[in-house]
């Protein structure tokens, strides 16, 4: 039998009346306001299915609860549980689904998880789970999702998954280290997010052997070193988020070659776009001997992924995650120029390089990002002029291109028009346009100063000239003159009583034309 109370305003405690219903198989209490502990009849029950998600249940797990050998479905997730799980969790060995995210749990994480060999889906995020140890689970096992992040693990990225494992989450703990190279075995991954750590050394080029990698979050990390060429040759590869780390030197031309950003690829048998449904068909092969009933495929959902879009903290739901293309390598240590190459980027959605120390030119191949919705280039050294081509994003509805040292005129359209807060290009040399309010007219364009530099140049030239003409002949004849009356050539009327002298040849030669 199926009791499903879920979403009914329950509150108190789980009603006892329920421990009547002898044929019980699945219970449904979730999204309630129940509270107090979980019972101990409850725990006791031979149950296939619990789900008490979404209420304020409290305490302890009882140890019971693990100990039916029909139990599949256990979903406990958003409570105030709290204490150490018990180690007879690995006797549930018939269990698919174990989902006790969003409680209070402490202590390690038990090594008996691994003896569930059914398990498909690990939820053990948002908790205070520590520690540095591990289950070891079968290299054949079904498990293909884990999400332990925004727990207190510590040491390094542990790797002891199956080989078959689709979705790992270890983001927002403790790890360090580097990436252990081990971690390319898991060659089916197509899920990888360890954001928020504190994992260094270089981003390595193992990761490229990871070739059904589509999401890769690695934000927010000690990363250093460049970032790798080999990357690129994910071809499935649609959101890459590099941001928040060390890295430097150039950004490598290759990423314009990541095929998925650049045309739409079939997803239709993405774990990404249908992992519910994947398991729900499981469920249907399990169940069709017993009953014939499946879960909520609500309860069943990924957690959403944490992204930066437009400068806030965002959660893409995972059901749509297939829409997506991300690109963020902001706040790093990057320079040199963009790469032409990554106009090539046609069905890219955000891409954000700000806070970097990026110059050079905004490339003129950004017109050709047709999908592009967001792009931040804040926050670096880009000179020149904003170009033109930016008209052509009909998508782009948000755009910072502040802190730069960009001049001229803002391109206009219809798009382009909308990009009118004044925040968006703040702190730049010589913007103009009508999206700032400020009239291009006042702001002389860079040939127009050479010009004028060139007339007060040349007028300058012309006004000198003239100047020593007018200085420079008088002066030339007066010195003339001077230098022929000392040497007696104006003293020609003879003195009385004496001889006429005769002129010297010299003289004469040199001064005759004078006489003309």
């Amino acid at each position: 039998m199926h009791l499903s109370l879920r979403s009914c305003n329950l509150s108190g405690q789980i009603p006892i009346w329920i421990s009547n219903q002898t044929n019980l198989a699945f219970l449904d209490l979730s999204n309630n306001n129940l509270e107090g502990t979980l019972p101990q009849w409850l725990a006791q029950r031979d149950l296939s299915g619990l789900l008490l998600s979404n209420n304020k249940l409290s305490g302890s797990l009882p140890p019971h609860l693990f100990q039916s050998q029909y139990l599949m479905f256990h979903i406990l997730s958003n409570n105030n549980l709290l204490g150490l799980l018990p180690d007879t969790i690995g006797q549930a060995t018939e269990m698919i689904i174990l989902r006790l995210s969003g409680n209070n749990f402490s202590g390690p994480i038990p090594t008996s998880i691994s003896n569930m060999l059914e398990l498909m889906l690990l939820d053990l995020s948002s908790n205070r789970f520590s520690g540095n140890k591990f289950p070891v689970f079968n290299p054949k096992s079904s498990l293909f999702f884990i999400d332990l992040s925004s727990n207190k693990l510590s040491g390094q990225v542990p790797t002891t998954f199956p080989l078959g494992i689709k979705v790992l989450v270890l983001s927002q703990n403790e790890f360090y280290h580097v990436l252990p190279q081990n971690l390319s075995n898991l060659n089916q991954m197509e899920y990888l997010d360890l954001h928020s750590n504190n994992i260094g050394g270089e981003i390595s080029n193992f990761l490229s052997q990871m070739s059904s990698l589509q999401i890769l979050n690695l934000r927010n990390n000690s990363f250093q070193g460049s970032i790798p060429i080999h990357l690129s040759s994910l071809s499935t590869l649609q959101i890459l988020d590099l941001s928040c780390n060390n890295l430097s030197k150039t950004i490598p031309h290759t990423l314009g070659n990541l095929s998925r950003m650049i045309d739409h690829h079939d997803v239709s048998s993405s774990i990404l776009s249908d992992f519910s449904s994947q398991i729900i068909l499981f469920f249907g092969i399990r169940l069709t001997k017993t009953v014939f009933w499946l879960p909520n495929k609500k309860n069943l959902l990924l957690h959403d992924l944490e992204v930066f879009w437009k400068k806030l903290k965002r959660g893409l739901p995972n059901k749509n995650l297939q829409l997506y293309t991300f690109l963020d390598l902001s706040n790093n240590q990057l320079s040199g120029e963009i790469p032409n190459s990554l106009g090539e980027l046609k069905i890219l959605k955000s891409l954000n390089l700000s806070q970097n120390k990026l110059s050079g030119r905004i490339p003129l191949s950004f017109g050709g990002l047709q999908s592009l919705e967001s792009l931040d280039l804040s926050h670096n050294n880009f000179f020149g002029e904003i170009p033109c081509t930016l008209a052509n994003l009909f998508e782009l509805s948000y755009l910072d291109l502040s802190n730069n040292k960009l001049e001229g005129r803002i391109p206009s359209g219809p798009q382009m028009d909308r990009m009118n807060d004044p925040n968006y290009y703040a702190n730049n040399s010589g913007l103009c346009g009508m999206q700032i309010k400020v009239s291009c007219e006042k702001v002389p364009s860079e040939p127009k100063l050479k010009e004028e530099k060139t007339k007060k140049s040349n007028s300058w030239e012309i006004w000198f000239s003239w100047e020593m003409a007018m200085i420079g002949y008088p002066s030339g004849f007066l010195s003339t003159v001077l230098v022929m009356y000392v040497i007696g050539y104006f003293n020609i009327t003879p003195q009385p009583g004496r001889r006429k002298r005769r002129r010297s040849p010299v003289r004469h030669g040199l001064f005759g034309f004078l006489r003309i």
